[in-house]
């Protein structure tokens, strides 16, 4: 592409395909402050910070700028400074400033601002109100008093999930940004993925914190607490003690586990490796059958709690198998009681994870029995720097210790877990030998690696096309799965990570703001699974004891007992329901419409005004209760509405006012109501 060439403080720099004045500038190396923009987002240009002075054209901002061959541009002239500082000002008004007690302290970007432009005082009053934190999650805390208004969380949430769950709110003064309704996080269609919280620049959204809790069990004299490693972590958590990403230091983890008094430290990777021949086994049936294609994977709870909500048709082609981390937990639960002499309710068992869904996913009703829970904590990369940093540790001098067995050895198959396109590489191979027959010289399946969001890919299994997909992203992951729908792609096994490249991108990692970071992650943990003996999950001796003296076969029944699980359609507003008509009377007749996601594009949204006219015009509200409410678990059979206990699948205003008549039949209603009724 032909260099073209502007000027940026008098100087030449030339540019060819960057999207924005901004990416230019920093490209001559100059940092311009932002807050609105973040490479994986559309310009916004709300924040301000941004401007410079292009010459014949005045103050603009430099991120929805397209820069053009011939541009004359200052970037720190007097009144460019002095923007940029009032602008800061005006935030830092009305932002809760208690950064000493933050849990973004170390990296907020308002904080690094405002010392790097030199604000020493705050000039303006403050004109908001303390409003109350938004605990609800499990996964996330929502902070509305540091929330400065940059809409990074709003975009994370539509443009890399297209989901929507948080939204800006009121107008003018009163703008805020919000859940769906007004409700909490915990109450709304969040599936805990956490993109919010990796973008957000300062304390409004973050991982929500268990360290003390963990703490607590560590203390207990009675308690065993073992811990397991996510593969993600090792090539991440040097970033927050001032080393390069992608640095592998799974060693100096595992020491400071110790030191901070965890009895026993483990590997996800060891149950990666279980889940690549549990979940290999079920695709090589599943294809053989012709049953339940394409397999969808089964470790990312975000992306599990995405197809439940939106996508339930699919969730008899997720693979069965729990996740790495819920079949770590629930082996330990198995077999670590007996090996150490313990007591089974005295074992706690805590994972390190990526990912803030995981915390989520550890609290599901399917993984625990009665109180005990297969994991009974997690905790993000963010919280083992936080807890290594109050216990004193120094943990950039720590000397690397080994992970204890079994449950410590790993192949590279289980490593490379953490990033998008390894289940897949991993599962291959597997499958190739298992099938084929032959022994793998060459493991790397370079065909499923990549950066693309969706990627394709064919492999040949004893003369039988396998045809694959990677997805990362859950917008992307929607793009794909419309396009299975409607019939225009069609595959037979299909990797999906909600986080954009992976584990690797999960908001428990360090804040990053940019892909560099990233690929370096990714690049650590292939380069890990070269350094390692063995590259297969079928090779580790450790899970071939397990085969033999716990699990007998992938597949058995004491595989499905400990290993699998299944999934359910999940409702779109959890126990909520939107009164449209009031009454107090308990017995009015209920009639429920759903305006769940594949209702309300069904038009159940005129249903329901239909309905209410109805009963208005009638002079019926002292008798009928209309009401919309969200999901009634039959998203295949919208528009659904219950009158009284009365399903009514593909539901018309007509269908709705035949069961009315009916029930008047049943005697439920007085002789001048029924009337009224039978008059329509």
């Amino acid at each position: 592409m032909k260099q073209k060439s502007l000027k940026i403080n008098g100087r030449k720099v030339e540019f060819s395909c960057e999207r924005n004045l901004l990416e230019v500038i920093r490209k001559a190396n100059i940092e311009i402050p932002t807050f609105c923009f973040h490479s994986e987002l559309s310009s916004y240009g709300a924040c301000r910070m941004c401007v410079v002075d292009i010459n014949g054209r005045g103050i603009l901002t430099s991120c929805t700028i397209k820069p053009e061959e011939g541009l004359e541009v200052k970037t720190h002239t007097n009144e460019v400074r002095n923007i940029r500082k009032v602008a800061l000002e005006l935030l830092l008004a009305n932002h809760d400033r208690n950064c000493t007690s933050c849990v973004k302290s170390a990296s907020c970007k308002l904080q690094h601002l405002a010392n790097d432009l030199g604000i020493e005082k705050i000039r303006f009053k403050s004109t908001t109100t303390i409003q109350p934190l938004d605990l609800s999650s499990d996964a996330l805390v929502r902070d509305p008093n540091k929330c400065i208004l940059c809409g990074d969380c709003v975009r994370a949430c539509y443009e890399i999930q297209d989901i929507g769950a948080i939204d800006f709110a009121h107008r003018g003064s009163n703008v805020t940004v919000l859940p769906a309704f007004g409700k909490r996080l915990a109450q709304v269609e969040c599936v805990d993925c956490g993109q919010c919280a990796r973008v957000c620049p300062t304390g409004s959204i973050t991982p929500k914190y268990n360290i003390n809790e963990v703490w607590k069990v560590i203390d207990n004299p009675k308690k065993t607490v073992v811990v397991q490693i996510a593969p993600a972590v090792r090539v991440a958590i040097g970033e927050l003690f001032g080393m390069k990403p992608g640095t592998l230091l799974i060693g100096q983890i595992v020491s400071a586990l110790k030191m901070l008094g965890f009895d026993k430290v483990f590997d996800t990777s060891f149950s990666a490796d279980l889940t690549v021949i549990e979940e290999a086994n079920e695709f090589i049936k599943r294809k053989k059958e012709n049953s339940n294609l394409p397999q969808f994977t089964s470790c990312c709870p975000g992306w599990v709690k995405f197809a439940e909500q939106y996508y339930p048709e699919f969730l008899p082609n997720l693979s069965s198998c729990k996740s790495p981390q819920q079949m770590f937990g629930a082996i330990a639960k198995e077999i670590l009681p007996e090996q150490l002499g313990i007591k089974r309710e005295d074992l706690v068992v805590v994972s390190i994870m990526p990912c803030t869904a995981k915390k989520v996913e550890a609290n599901r009703n399917e993984f625990s029995n009665g109180n005990e829970k297969e994991v009974d904590f997690v905790l993000t990369t963010q919280e083992l720097a936080a807890m290594i940093k109050q216990a004193g540790i120094k943990f950039e001098k720590l000397s690397p210790e080994s992970l204890d067995l079994p449950m410590g050895f790993k192949t590279g198959a289980g490593v490379i877990f953490g990033n998008s396109g390894g289940v897949s590489e991993a599962v291959l191979r597997y499958a190739y030998e298992k099938v084929n027959g032959v022994k793998l010289s060459n493991v790397e399946f370079n065909e499923v690696r990549g950066d693309d969001a969706i990627r394709h890919a064919e492999v040949s299994l004893k003369g039988t096309t396998v045809k694959m997909a990677i997805v990362s992203g859950l917008k992307n992951t929607r793009t794909l799965l419309n396009k299975i729908k409607n019939g225009e792609a069609q595959y037979d096994i299909i990797e999906v990570m909600a986080c954009p490249g992976g584990c690797i991108g999960g908001a428990g990692q360090p804040y990053i703001l940019d892909d560099s970071t990233k690929k370096a992650r990714t690049n650590g943990l292939y380069d890990c699974d070269k350094t390692l003996q063995l590259h297969k999950s079928q090779d580790n001796p450790y899970i071939q004891e397990m085969y033999k003296n716990l699990l007998i076969e992938p597949g058995s029944h004491k595989a499905h007992k400990l290993l699998h699980t299944t999934y359910k359609n999940r409702k779109r507003i959890m126990e909520t329901e939107l009164s449209v008509i009031d009454g107090s009377d308990s017995q009015k007749l209920e009639v429920k419409v759903c305006v769940g996601t594949n209702c309300y594009v069904k038009k159940s949204q005129k249903l329901i005004a239909q309905m209410i006219g109805y009963v208005e015009n009638k002079g019926l509200s002292n008798s009928i209760d209309v009401s919309a409410t969200f999901c009634m678990e039959k998203c295949g059979e919208g528009p659904n509405v219950m009158i009284g206990d009365e399903h009514i699948a593909q539901c018309s205003f007509e269908k709705a006012l035949n069961v009315l008549d009916r029930k008047l039949a049943e005697g439920i209603y007085s002789e001048k109501e029924t009337e009224e009724l039978n008059k329509c």
